[in-house]
């Protein structure tokens, strides 16, 4: 494709050019590709021009001010150009795409929203922190939200696949990025928001702003939104859009649209009592904790926005199924105790795990954390004080300590929970949890969730909760 009609209103300093691809990595330039010199927080672009240009780059992409010799477009804005040129050069998305952001309950909510779309016979997709899911297919993916490349040929291969519905998680990192400003959103989705990233945001206005763009910026005004009003974020950000005349659907506790009446916990499951538009529904929800409620309910909102009839979605909440390492069961002991493992890690997630997880339990309850490295390091007390205040018995470990020292990390969390067990290595600490275990007591394994790896230093050491977690029943057992 010519690179005059991948970049309008934008113009190019140099002769036109072919483009095959375009990148943001120059170790990935081929011949042909468009390279995207990006300044970044960790690397700058413009510092591997010539490496691209070695590598067979035929135009670059750039801030203002260069000198090259080479097809050059100027940007005062490069992540949204190199978005925009992405959705041009790979273009084609399903005719139904739903974002949905918040701190917590993102992945749950859009494999949720795939599943009721999928029971109403819609062929449907979901793609996150979890990868990408298309019926019983799975394609695993580096970010929440994808680079801008990865995104629209994720997309451009659904439409090819046949998917006419997918729903997307939308992080405030990839909101903040631009990666979604190529994207046509068809109804967008907020959960909650709550302390996290302040690694990378300066403050908790930064945040929401970021998160705010999905609703203010890339969901049109007349699409429909689906807002969890029951924190003042989500009821700040419907006062957003109703000012921008956009369609509210309000949900949740307080919801004026979607309301949660009641909650009666089972063993594995829930009663709920919904009013829909002034209607009252029951249903028993197969899946447990009150979060999982509240994303069931996001996901009910979504579907019923985007063409589903209102008595086939609530059926199909009666047969949802989790995701990986969201509450996943990982297994029970011999007499029947639970080893619960979520991926928890903010203050507020923990807080809602731990609250979810105690009505169906008659014993102790007893938790297995830590807090990563690298990472916002407000929180660690905080959350060392949630699991305080929730679990009967703490045991603080180590979660993915990155460059950080593990034991400075532990060291912080163990000032919120002064009186934990304190077992560094995450394999003991998972056998010193269920070792532990009576009858009716439960364990959580929280942080870490459905990943496959832990972070120490550089590399990435094969590790998984569940898998440990079995290994070590099976010990018990023999």
């Amino acid at each position: 494709m010519k690179l005059s009609e991948l970049i309008p209103p934008l113009s190019i300093d140099g002769p036109d050019a072919e483009i095959t691809s375009i990148e943001c990595d120059s170790r990935k330039v081929t011949e042909g590709a468009l390279f995207a010199a990006l300044p970044g927080t960790v690397a700058d672009g413009r510092d591997y021009i010539d490496a691209a240009i070695n590598n067979g780059a035929a135009a670059i992409l750039s801030t203002p001010g260069l000198d090259l010799d080479l097809p050059y477009i100027a940007s005062e804005n490069p992540r949204l150009t190199y978005s925009r040129i992405a959705s041009r050069l790979y273009a084609g998305q399903p005719e139904i795409l739903v974002a949905m952001t918040g701190t917590n309950g993102k992945s749950s909510t859009v494999e949720f929203l795939r599943q009721i779309w999928a029971h109403a016979g819609l062929k449907a997709a979901c793609f996150g922190t979890l990868g990408v899911r298309y019926g019983e297919e799975f394609l695993p993916l580096s970010h929440t939200t994808p680079d801008a490349v990865v995104l629209h040929k994720t997309l451009h291969k659904l439409t090819e696949m046949g998917v006419t519905h997918v729903a997307m998680e939308a992080s405030s990192h990839g909101l903040k990025q631009h990666r979604l400003d190529g994207v046509e959103i068809t109804a967008s989705g907020f959960s909650n928001l709550t302390q996290d990233h302040f690694d990378y945001h300066p403050d908790v206005d930064d945040y929401f702003n970021s998160k705010a763009r999905l609703f203010t910026e890339l969901t049109p005004a007349d699409a429909p939104v689906v807002i969890n009003v029951n924190d003042e974020y989500g009821q700040k950000l419907a006062k957003i859009c109703e000012a921008r005349g956009q369609k509210i659907i309000r949900a949740g506790w307080a919801g004026e649209d979607i309301r949660i009446d009641e909650v009666m916990p089972r063993a594995a499951s829930q009663l709920i009592d919904l009013i829909v538009s002034g209607k009252r529904y029951k249903v028993e929800l197969p899946l447990v904790g009150e979060f999982q409620v509240l994303n069931a309910v996001a996901a009910l909102g979504l579907a019923r926005e985007t063409g589903v009839d209102i008595e086939t979605a609530i059926a199909a909440l009666g047969k949802l199924y989790g995701v990986a390492g969201r509450l996943e069961l990982a297994g029970k002991t011999k007499d029947g105790a639970p080893i619960l493992v979520d991926f928890a890690h903010t203050e507020d997630g923990l807080d809602k795990l731990l609250r979810s997880v105690r009505p169906h339990t008659i014993g102790r309850m007893i938790i297995v954390f830590g807090c990563g490295g690298d990472r916002d390091p407000d929180k660690r007390p905080k959350m060392g004080a949630v699991a305080a205040k929730h679990a009967d018995y703490v045991i603080v470990t180590d979660d993915n300590p990155r460059t950080e020292d593990p034991a400075s990390i532990r060291k912080a969390v163990l000032k919120g929970c002064p009186d934990a067990e304190e077992i560094g290595d995450r394999a003991s600490a998972i056998r010193a949890g269920i070792a532990m275990l009576g009858p009716r007591d439960c364990l959580v394994i929280a942080g870490k969730g459905h990943e496959q790896g832990q972070i120490v230093g550089e590399k990435v050491i094969p590790f998984c909760d569940v898998e440990q977690s079995r290994a070590a029943l099976k010990e018990k057992a023999a």
